[in-house]
């Protein structure tokens, strides 16, 4: 074989494809896993399927099914719906709030319902009105009691004051009389000369 044919061969050889390196296909990101959309507690009591824009499913979780169970005891399916639907959304969860409670009122009172809870309150109201009254009457009689008590010290502070005010002056009159002695054996000693009874009594 001659020099031209060897390198026909190599020519041959690198120009055939198992020569070439193989490339792998691209590697694709991993799908997320799709969301699992649980129907609210509403659409489970009521066996319906539940659409992503339901309009109970906000106030209604999954979680609490006690809530639309009440409500709908009362109020029924269709007039939560419909009341949801004519109110504006920043006042839908009051309504939801108002609408279970007055619905626990009402099983627990069929005759008065929320009514008669309001009366309730309203009578704890009254009762708390009359005892803050009767304090406060309580508390002025007190603060009078108190001046009262302050004037009556103060007149007898002040007379015992003045009784301070005179008690020295007769004390000094009686010390300048002649009749006064130093002690017991002064006055004996004036008895048995006889000097206190050369003054007469009367004058």
């Amino acid at each position: 074989m001659d020099s031209s044919d060897t390198t026909t061969g190599f020519r041959h050889l690198s120009s055939s494809p198992t020569s070439s390196p193989i490339s792998s296909p691209p590697l694709l990101p991993p799908t997320p896993p799709a969301a699992i959309h649980s129907p609210c507690a509403a659409c489970k009591i009521l066996r319906r399927r539940c659409a992503d824009k339901c309009v109970l499913a906000p106030y209604f979780p999954p979680t609490e099914p006690l809530k639309f169970t009440t409500a709908h005891r009362v109020f029924g399916a269709s007039n939560i719906i419909k009341l949801l639907q004519e109110l504006p959304a920043s006042q839908r969860a009051d309504a939801v709030s108002s609408m279970v409670y007055e619905a626990n009122a009402r099983i627990r009172d069929p005759v008065y319902g929320c009514a008669g809870a309001i009366f309730q309150l309203q009578k704890q109201v009254s009762e708390l009105q009359a005892q803050l009254a009767r304090a406060h009457a309580e508390l002025i009689n007190l603060q009078a009691q108190q001046k009262n008590l302050i004037a009556l010290i103060c007149m007898e502070m002040a007379q015992t004051q003045q009784g301070y005010c005179t008690t020295p002056q007769s004390t000094n009159a009686l010390a300048d009389s002649p009749y006064m002695y130093q002690n017991d054996a002064d006055f004996l000693d004036e008895i048995s000369h006889g000097s206190v009874w050369d003054e007469p009594l009367w004058i």
